[in-house]
């Protein structure tokens, strides 16, 4: 199984930070997800999250990421690992290093409609009705 790696990063303002793929990306094109990506040998899940949220924003999380869930994807061959941090970043500090965009979403609009990753909305709506959802910023 590949291992993917994505961050739940949060902001002072609980808004989610979210990435819009661009068409060119080989899995998954035009559509949303979180930030992330596939390990490197000889890479932890965590550290694989942390690398990727850097090299695609430019950003670390407040503190240490803390692991949220395991989810398999074995039609896809993959299993996802979801870690979640919060920042004191704002929206202007994003450096775009993959992807169309990167943007901090209300968390009243994450779940609007737009198209999202392969397990994405699943992991998404647990998160967003999770009671520790609200403490995540301040907690990283």
């Amino acid at each position: 199984m590949i291992v993917i790696a994505c961050v739940l990063l949060v902001d002072s303002d609980g808004r989610l930070l979210l990435q819009l793929r661009d068409g060119n990306a080989r899995y998954h094109p035009n559509v949303w997800g979180l930030p992330g990506g596939h390990a490197e040998a000889g890479e932890t899940p965590e550290q694989t999250a942390e690398r990727e949220l850097w090299e695609e924003t430019g950003l670390r999380a407040d503190g240490p990421l803390r692991p949220y869930a395991v989810q398999p994807l074995p039609e896809l061959g993959r299993v996802k690992h979801y870690f979640i941090g919060g920042t004191g970043a704002r929206q202007e500090d994003v450096v775009l290093g993959e992807g169309a965009a990167m943007v901090f979403v209300p968390r009243g609009e994450v779940l609007d409609g737009r198209p999202y990753t392969p397990g994405t909305v699943e992991v998404l709506t647990r998160f967003l009705a999770a009671t520790g959802y609200a403490g995540t910023a301040t907690a990283g």
